[in-house]
């Protein structure tokens, strides 16, 4: 994972495939083979994880992971919108 600041409040991060892929294989294809699909994530750190996931499913968008502490220290739900843009919503733990 690589980061660029852009302000004070806002990051740039760039992912690799085989990273991405640990967290949304199996719910959505590998990256290496999906072709002509959405190959972004935006990742929004939030107060309240649990209230985006379950609106986001409320509204008709994918679980593709639920909330849980990930190894880089935030704890994360992942969902793909109507789209298929994936989406997670974060907190960081303390």
């Amino acid at each position: 994972m690589t980061e660029f600041t852009i302000s004070e409040t806002v990051k740039l991060g760039l992912m690799p495939e085989s990273g991405i892929a640990k967290i949304i294989c199996p719910a959505m294809a590998h990256p290496k083979i999906a072709n002509n699909i959405p190959r972004c994530e935006l990742y929004l750190k939030v107060p309240d994880p649990v209230e985006y996931l379950e609106r986001g499913i409320q509204l008709g968008e994918k679980n593709i992971s639920g909330l849980q502490a990930r190894d880089w220290g935030d704890t994360v739900a992942y969902l793909a919108d109507l789209d298929g843009h994936v989406i997670a919503f974060a907190q960081t733990n303390k």
